[in-house]
């Protein structure tokens, strides 16, 4: 059996141009302390945007670090909320399990 490495390569483009629309494509959203701290990142992990409700920020009584833990558990949750959604959707694309396949 003789194998075409044009045809390989092409293949192989075609499916990474696949993945990285479908990482462009997912959007998630993450929300912490009751819906407090919202953070939405896409399939890459990279984060879009940041939003705190007013109350958590009014007045002299703000802690300021149990803010700065909230946003950190935010951001880490919708970049790990991005991972799992990009992968299942890969996953689909290519009709099989992708663990180990692609980068943490």
């Amino acid at each position: 059996m003789k194998m075409d490495i044009n045809k390989l390569t092409q293949t192989m483009g075609k499916i990474t141009e696949q993945m990285q629309e479908i990482q462009n494509k997912v959007r998630v959203e993450s929300s912490v302390g009751g819906g407090m701290v919202k953070v939405s990142a896409d399939g890459g992990g990279n984060i879009i945007s940041i939003t705190l409700e007013p109350e958590l920020i009014k007045g002299a009584e703000t802690d300021i670090e149990m803010l700065q833990d909230l946003i950190v558990a935010a951001v880490n949750q919708a970049k790990d909320l991005a991972k799992t959604e990009a992968q299942n959707e890969m996953q689909k694309m290519v009709g099989f399990p992708l663990d180990g396949l692609l980068p943490h």
